[in-house]
């Protein structure tokens, strides 16, 4: 049986009154309750602290505070008690008595609070879920979940609704924002990506998930946003037959989770599959959901046994599918760290029998299929707008790249679909010219003549660093938009006294591999 959890879900907080929310949306942009008001209410030590999951700082700052922000993050954030008189004057369109309304908090009993409490008089009050600002360049939004691990101060329930962290996130700077007609949030838990989405589509944005309580938070957010999300009870794409969409996103369910039944499985992170099933199925199903031209942007993990190269395992998934593919590994995790992350995940502290006793099933649950490793990474789909063969780039990075990475994902996207649908003359016929954000650098012994290494370093998008020949580094620096390539290479057989055929070879694989990453544009 899986392990009883300390807390129960509380129920979601009603969407049913609209002008009731657009009047609370009101208040808190008013309360400067946003991501750079929070910011500053906390301060930049409190604010890493917390983004830490570390609170203390946060709490103390928030307790000797009247801001508005401060006491909604205390409220919304920490799921300390506030005084229904603090929320009166930081919401005075909704008050505490609105927040009841809507089922956002409910009163408290001092005496059984203990130590969470703030020392100040009766009439308080303590939040139902999470509610908490966020936004990207052009929007401010409120995303409403459950509350966190360090709201509730235990293991969380397993029909948790999370809110914002880490994998939601990075998909969204992930995610590519051409204007589409429709799109699809596969798996939208809170609704954190139907949020961006709603932005670049011109129909309303389907938004799915298995979890009843997750579409329900998702409902909330929407209206609270004053948007309008087509929601769907769904297990991936099962319901979903005869419908394509121009761009799908999709935050899956992909932890590895054992299915022995020791683990409780938690509806926002596990699928129900064994190993990494279900996002390889999801993957292969796909392309039936996709229009010519399509898109879809997902997080996964893969499973990787004893010496098993990871692009040989993802590129399994993508056979037969007929989609072009470009997957980025971002990390590897040996299975202790990866039992001892999830364990983490799920409210449950290192040094405690219940941590100890959820790892050693992750363990065992490994052992037996022979896994050694997981690997996660971001995976880009897109369905060819023609006949022509798929396109495939499987690439590790584990460094830094920049963010929002979605102008670059849609940049490279288009210059592999254009390499792929261009022969080498074509290619060579192009005057290219060197990205703003490209350097050179040349290391070379004090004194020697030539440089041992020359490379380029990308400034943006995934910082690549590339390692040039004397050849290759010539030819890329006089790419300035003026001679094309076969004229380059041309002009670089002349002066190196060699063959324009072997000139050309050694310069096409590295102008495909730069035009690919957005160096040569």
């Amino acid at each position: 049986m899986p392990a009883p959890t300390p807390h129960r879900s509380a129920p979601v907080p009603s969407s049913s009154d609209a002008e009731a929310l657009r009047r609370l949306r009101e208040d808190l942009t008013d309360a400067e309750y946003t991501v750079e008001g929070v910011a500053e209410a906390l301060g930049d030590v409190a604010g890493a602290a917390l983004h830490r999951d570390h609170p203390l700082l946060a709490d103390r700052v928030t307790r000797a505070s009247d801001h508005p922000a401060a006491v909604l993050l205390r409220l919304f954030t920490l799921g300390r008690p506030v005084d229904a008189a603090l929320l009166d004057r930081a919401l005075p369109r909704t008050g505490s008595a609105g927040l009841a309304r809507i089922g956002l908090t409910r009163p408290i009993d001092d005496s059984r609070v203990g130590d969470r409490t703030d020392g100040r008089a009766a009439g308080r009050v303590v939040a139902t879920c999470d509610l908490r600002p966020y936004g990207d360049e052009r929007h401010t939004w409120w995303v409403a979940s459950d509350l966190s691990e360090t709201a509730l101060g235990g293991p969380l329930p397993t029909d948790h609704v999370l809110g914002i962290g880490g994998a939601s996130t990075t998909l969204a700077s992930w995610t590519p924002r051409p204007q589409v007609e429709r799109s699809l949030d596969l798996g939208t838990g809170c609704g954190v990506q139907a949020l961006h989405l709603a932005g670049h589509t011109a129909h309303p944005v389907v938004a799915s998930d298995l979890s009843e309580r997750a579409l329900e938070f998702a409902r909330f957010t929407a209206v609270l946003n004053g948007l309008t999300f087509n929601l769907r009870l769904a297990d991936l794409l099962e319901t979903f037959e005869g419908e394509d969409f121009d761009l799908i996103v999709s935050n899956p369910p992909f932890v590895i989770t054992p299915r022995g039944g020791e683990v409780p499985l938690y509806e926002y992170r596990d699928g129900g599959a064994a190993g990494d099933a279900l996002v390889a199925g999801l993957v292969r199903d796909l392309a039936g959901h996709l229009r010519p031209g399509g898109i879809a942007q997902l997080l996964a993990n893969w499973e990787l046994g004893e010496g098993e190269d990871w692009r040989d395992r993802v590129g399994g998934w993508l056979d037969g599918t007929g989609l072009d593919a470009w997957v980025v590994q971002r990390e590897e995790q040996d299975v202790a760290e990866y039992a001892e992350t999830w364990v983490r995940d799920g409210g449950h502290r290192p040094g405690t029998a219940e941590f100890d006793r959820l790892c050693a099933a992750w363990l065992e649950d490994f052992a037996a299929r022979r896994v050694e490793r997981i690997g996660f990474g971001v995976v880009t789909l897109q369905r060819p707008a023609s006949g022509r063969e798929p396109w495939r780039d499987l690439v590790e990075v584990r460094s830094p790249v920049a963010s929002p990475m979605g102008p670059t994902v849609l940049a490279g996207l288009r210059a592999r679909t254009w390499l792929a649908e261009h022969s080498e003359d074509e290619l060579l016929d192009v005057a290219w010219q060197v990205a703003d954000d490209v350097t050179e650098e040349r290391v070379g012994r004090p004194g020697a003549p030539d440089p041992s290494v020359i490379q380029l370093r990308q400034g943006g998008g995934l910082r690549r660093v590339v390692r040039l020949t004397s050849l290759q580094a010539g030819f890329v620096g006089a790419c300035d938009g003026d001679l094309t390539a076969r004229q380059l290479c041309g002009g670089l057989a002349v002066l190196t006294d060699s063959d324009a055929g072997a000139v050309q070879a050694e310069i096409v694989p590295v102008l495909r591999d730069l035009v690919a990453d957005g160096l040569l544009r």
